[in-house]
């Protein structure tokens, strides 16, 4: 599952409210029933209490061909590529990713948009009592009831079957094996570039952790990886060569022909498994956004056409056109640029990193950065280190709510391990004052028009940061 909290604005001070009626339900209110559960990060090894629930709610997972996720960096951005290439080619999608920046609603998304709160809630009220049967059970067994992550994978596959929609995208929580989407039997299955992540849950080799992700990979599916480290590559061949799975590999039968960076993205020729794009213009920065392009172009050829069928051009433009992915290099505002970017790993750092400095041309940067405690701190703060070394001097540690942020001193105490000197750190547990300091730092320095803040290091503070300067 997940590794993800919610930002405050959504957490309910009271408990959970199933005994209310319907109309007086809310999002808040259904989703302080989930979190009543065991949390995301407490991964439970197990598929069964899901397949339960989905015997008892008809199936609802089999619905509609799925198209399923999985990887360590890029899952969501991949995910919502695939989703506007099929919405250009006038199918209907439920769209399944985690975790959400603003609204729990985020997460499940039906044609490009979150769920109307209206459905969330009558869906939830709905499916309760078979929840509560499913609960009743594991609990006679001595298990753990449902848990959030589970429930709103239950919830998700629901509405899909509800709404209904023509194709599921859904993205895998955490890890492939044992995650909660992993009822599925996916037309296609997509891994993005596998690195170390969750070590202390999947293994601490890449090798490990893609013999984990690999369980998504199913009979009668199409394999679709991104450009993997021989480790990680050799297990995903394993594990597609036993299901008996066609793959194709980026670098090898698909990827970015060319690419042409500029301050509002980029333009890409891509080669595809059945044909070639050329002139497609992407509004996300950086090399690894491009190679996520190719990854969904391809999944797409999978899906629509058996790799074998080239997609129409005019439709992967409008999808271009169509494409978002917040809280990724996003700027919320500007003079100077204040930029937030979800990266919670040290690949993700990097690959940031590499686009922000390509595209944005700052002449100084201040980053404001918080982390949680299951995260590699140390390995991010010498990535931020050594990537921004001459560009990023000063540094603000502050935290999110989420009751898993490291502490700010302890962050700081960390940096200076990294390489950060004391005099260049600021510490502040209020994100408003970490931001008016860094604000303050670039306008101090005389370079408000071509300077920036980057906020990093978790996505709830990312997500905290979005909400505190108003984005959509």
């Amino acid at each position: 599952m997940p590794s993800s909290d919610t930002p405050s604005s959504e957490m309910p001070s009271s408990g959970p409210s199933g005994a209310q009626p319907l109309d007086h339900f809310s999002v808040a209110s259904v989703y302080a029933e989930m979190l009543a559960r065991a949390p995301e990060n407490d991964m439970q090894p197990r598929l069964e209490p899901m397949q339960m629930a989905m015997d008892v709610l008809g199936e609802p997972q089999r619905s509609a061909p799925v198209i399923h996720v999985g990887g360590t960096n890029g899952k969501t951005s991949t995910a919502r590529m695939i989703e506007a290439g099929l919405l250009a080619h006038d199918l209907r999608v439920g769209r399944y990713s985690s975790p959400h920046m603003g609204s729990v609603t985020e997460r499940i998304s039906v044609d490009g948009k979150p769920v109307s709160d209206e459905t969330f809630v009558r869906v939830w009220d709905e499916i309760r009592p078979h929840i509560q049967l499913v609960d009743q059970q594991l609990s006679a067994r001595g298990e753990v009831p449902l848990t959030l992550f589970e429930c709103l994978t239950v919830l998700a596959f629901a509405i899909f079957a509800d709404e209904p929609v023509d194709v599921m995208v859904i993205e895998v929580g955490l890890g492939g094996t044992w995650d909660a989407t992993n009822v599925v039997e996916p037309a296609v299955q997509v891994i993005t570039p596998i690195s170390l992540d969750h070590t202390d849950l999947l293994g601490d080799t890449e090798r490990d952790i893609a013999l984990e992700k690999a369980g998504i990979i199913k009979p009668g599916g199409f394999l679709i990886s991104a450009a993997q480290i021989p480790e990680a590559a050799d297990a995903l061949l394993e594990a597609a060569r036993t299901a008996g799975v066609e793959f194709r590999f980026e670098s090898v039968e698909f990827g970015v022909e060319s690419r042409t960076p500029g301050v509002g993205g980029q333009q890409l020729t891509i080669q595809g498994l059945a044909g070639r794009y050329p002139d497609l213009l992407l509004a996300l920065h950086g090399p690894h956004q491009a190679e996520n392009f190719a990854l969904a172009v391809a999944a797409l050829e999978a899906f629509l056409g058996g790799g074998e069928k080239e997609l129409n051009l005019e439709n992967l433009q409008l999808a271009c056109e169509n494409i978002t992915s917040p809280g990724r290099l996003e700027t919320l505002r500007t003079g100077p640029a204040v930029i937030v970017d979800a990266g919670h790993n040290p690949a993700g750092l990097e690959a940031s990193a590499l686009a922000l400095k390509e595209s944005f041309g700052l002449t100084k940067l201040v980053l404001v950065v918080g982390i949680l405690q299951e995260k590699d701190a140390p390995a991010m703060l010498q990535t931020l280190y050594t990537q921004y070394e001459g560009l990023a001097e000063e540094i603000c540690f502050t935290e999110s709510t989420s009751p898993r942020a490291i502490p700010a001193a302890d962050l700081a105490e960390l940096a200076q391990d990294a390489g950060f000197r004391e005099e260049d750190i600021h510490i502040t547990e209020r994100l408003d004052e970490a931001i008016d300091w860094a604000v303050m730092r670039v306008d101090d320095s005389g370079e408000t028009a071509t300077g920036g803040i980057l906020i990093t290091g978790s996505i709830t503070l990312v997500g905290e940061a979005r909400t505190l300067l108003g984005a959509a």
